[in-house]
């Protein structure tokens, strides 16, 4: 059994940061305190000017594995997720054939045991038809981080709006319920109304299109059917001041029925950024003004947001171009969200507590993740350790992405991911994957 020992090292974790040493046995944190001594032999880890912190938790992302292999596969992307400190993601179902049966299901999940280099879950999909299937996850809801519902344009049969449909998902389902929330109608009109003044579609007409009413009238009907039903609900990527309002900040998290998401790409970039990025940054819902970005930023500071994502979806730079029809929606970020908040903390927007709080805490928590998302004893030893004084250059060279490129390709951030642990094993050192060990499946208690 392997052991590894950081000594000296301050640790991020339940809002304090705390210089301590920490023991690795198997899979598991053994002990915290000042000073541990191990007798028999520890890999030690001088921890001397770095900062621990619990591994980030993402709760949407798109790994593209099966059927579209050619943009991502389970095992590129977790080794990109990994690289930047995350160790356990949750992935999204509009893969092909998309993720509607409990069989199809259970391949994604084979494929990730055998080729994932971080934990994983997989969210059960669903269409206007197959609702019963649905269902019949309710009896691994401890096995299963959720079921996705796209209410806005999606790939394959997965857009949902038939209210019949949702009605009974919302009514029955015991698993949380999470929601793409955009107004296919409203989407429509807009687009409409472009296409009739004879306008040459561009980037920047993106957030014209999805519109903050798109979001904001999606996201009501949502969680309209939660109040009614009492349902678990969980609004991904909100990007709009508008859906806001929508959303409280009354009760600790672990009693939230309501909870939201916000994406880092929707916290950094604004609807000015079309004009250097291009298509680079069209994702679904849309990157918008500047407003919104602060509002946003506001709502994630009170709680009313309650956790960081990424939305990864990666595609291939010629998948990206114009014309805007055939401009892939989706913008490659694991690799990068860690680093990206921690540039937000250089500039003192944020404490690295809160990072810890939003990107793995309250993940854990909101999602009833088991004992993961701390740096706690008895927890899965899923670490990251950081170096706020080392820089790391984004360039096509260091990308782990099979797409091979990011937003930030040729910026500098000020700080590196030094070291990834995932269940004890150490997955990530010196900007190389080191090991062959695997992530786990996810447990919820649920």
């Amino acid at each position: 059994m392997q052991k590894y020992i950081f000594k000296n090292i301050s640790i991020v974790n339940d809002g304090k940061i705390t210089e301590s040493d920490l023991l690795i046995e198997g899979e598991r944190i053994k002990k915290i305190a000042p000073s541990i001594s191990v007798r028999s032999s520890a890999v030690e880890i001088n921890g001397e000017g770095k900062f621990l912190m619990p591994g980030v938790i993402d709760d949407q992302v798109h790994f593209r594995e099966p059927g579209l292999t050619h943009k991502a596969t389970i095992a590129t992307e977790s080794a990109a997720a990994v690289a930047g400190g995350t160790t356990s993601f949750m992935e999204m179902p509009n893969t092909i054939p998309n993720a509607l049966t409990l069989d199809i299901l259970e391949d994604k999940y084979k494929i990730a045991q055998q080729t994932s280099h971080a934990n994983y879950s997989f969210y059960m999909g669903v269409s206007n038809s197959n609702a019963d299937e649905v269902l019949k996850a309710n009896k691994f809801k401890n096995n299963i981080c959720g079921v996705k519902i796209f209410m806005g344009s999606s790939t394959g049969n997965m857009l949902v709006d038939n209210h019949s449909t949702l009605n009974k998902i919302f009514s029955e389902s015991e698993l949380l319920i999470a929601t793409h929330c955009e107004d296919e109608r409203i989407i429509k009109e807009n687009y409409t109304t472009l296409l009739n003044q004879g306008i040459e579609l561009q980037p920047f007409h993106h957030p014209v299109i999805r519109d903050e009413n798109a979001c904001y009238e999606s996201s009501l009907i949502a969680i309209q059917f939660a109040h009614k039903h009492n349902s678990r609900l969980h609004i991904l990527h909100i990007s709009t001041e508008k859906e806001l309002q929508l959303f409280s900040n009354f009760l600790p998290l672990a009693e939230k029925r309501i909870t939201a998401e916000v994406c880092v790409h929707h916290l950094h970039f604004t609807a000015s950024d079309y004009e250097t990025q291009g298509y680079k940054i069209k994702c679904n819902p849309a990157i918008k003004k500047e407003s919104n970005k602060e509002a946003l930023w506001k709502a994630l500071l009170s709680d009313k947001l309650d956790v960081i994502a990424t939305d990864h979806a990666p595609h291939l730079l010629s998948e990206k171009t114009a014309p805007y029809n055939h401009a892939s929606s989706g913008i490659p970020l694991v690799q990068h969200s860690l680093l990206l908040m921690l540039e937000y903390y250089r500039e003192g927007r944020i404490t690295l507590p809160f990072i810890a709080k939003k990107m793995s805490h309250d993940v854990a928590i909101c999602f009833k993740v088991k004992d993961r998302g701390f740096v706690r004893e008895g927890f899965f030893a899923d670490l990251v350790m950081v170096d706020l004084n080392s820089k790391t250059k984004v360039s096509n060279e260091n990308i782990f992405y099979k797409c091979g490129w990011s937003p930030f390709n040729s910026q500098t951030f000020s700080s590196s991911i030094m070291a990834t642990f995932v269940n004890g094993n150490l997955v990530y050192n010196g900007g190389k994957i080191i090991s062959d060990a695997k992530g786990l499946r996810l447990k919820f208690k649920n």
